[in-house]
């Protein structure tokens, strides 16, 4: 998982191969990305874009996008760990309800949860948040990361966050600076060995979220 710093999302726009390393190589189980078909990498790839992205039709079908044949239930499923469902219900028709392009007809909150819902769906093997999470208040944000953690066990979550309060239980931070990394390891870690993310944490957290640094 990323903190925010030059770099981040030119290195996760890499991972469904949006374009391709120049050097080196990105390798996923043991297997360089750049031998896989493009479209089977893809189905393994759920990926939120920083600002959401709709397409006209109605909510359903941007949804199912991913996956035409998906079940009521695996839609459902997405939509409720992307805390979508309370807003979708409160409108007349529903998961029938119609979208305009690029969304215009919800707010950039409804619609960022939308787009989460639908990388969800496809259930892939690695998830990837582009700062996904700054269209939404910070107690949705809260509740579905709570719900993310319950629901991905076993898959590969990578989240890049404006918020430090975003990233702060994740098994691995990696700082960037300039594009480089300067900093990798737990919250607690790089609190006491990373100056540069010290810095953006004190700026953002509590005393009690820093664990008691001065």
């Amino acid at each position: 998982m990323v903190v925010p710093v030059h770099g981040k999302s030119t290195i996760v726009n890499l991972i469904p191969r949006f374009y391709d390393v120049t050097e080196g190589e990105l390798i996923i189980d043991g297997v360089n990305i750049q031998d896989v078909p493009q479209k089977e990498l893809r189905k393994r790839i759920g990926f939120v874009p920083q600002k959401g992205i709709l397409f006209s039709g109605t909510i359903e079908s941007n949804i199912k996008y991913g996956n035409l044949d998906m079940t009521d239930e695996q839609m459902k499923k997405a939509t409720n760990i992307a805390q979508a469902t309370d807003f979708i219900n409160r409108k007349d028709n529903q998961f029938k309800s119609e979208i305009a392009q690029g969304g215009n007809n919800v707010s950039g909150g409804q619609k960022q949860r939308l787009s989460i819902a639908r990388a969800l769906a496809i259930d892939p093997e690695i998830i990837v948040f582009d700062d996904s999470f700054s269209a939404l208040d910070f107690k949705t944000d809260s509740i579905l990361r709570e719900e993310l953690n319950k629901q991905t066990k076993g898959k590969t979550v990578i989240i890049v966050a404006q918020r430090i309060s975003t990233i702060l239980n994740a098994d691995q931070i990696i700082v960037l600076e300039e594009g480089k990394i300067v900093g990798k390891g737990t919250h607690k870690e790089l609190i006491e060995n990373c100056e540069e993310y010290k810095e953006i944490a004190m700026s953002q957290l509590s005393k009690q979220e820093l664990g008691g640094v001065n």
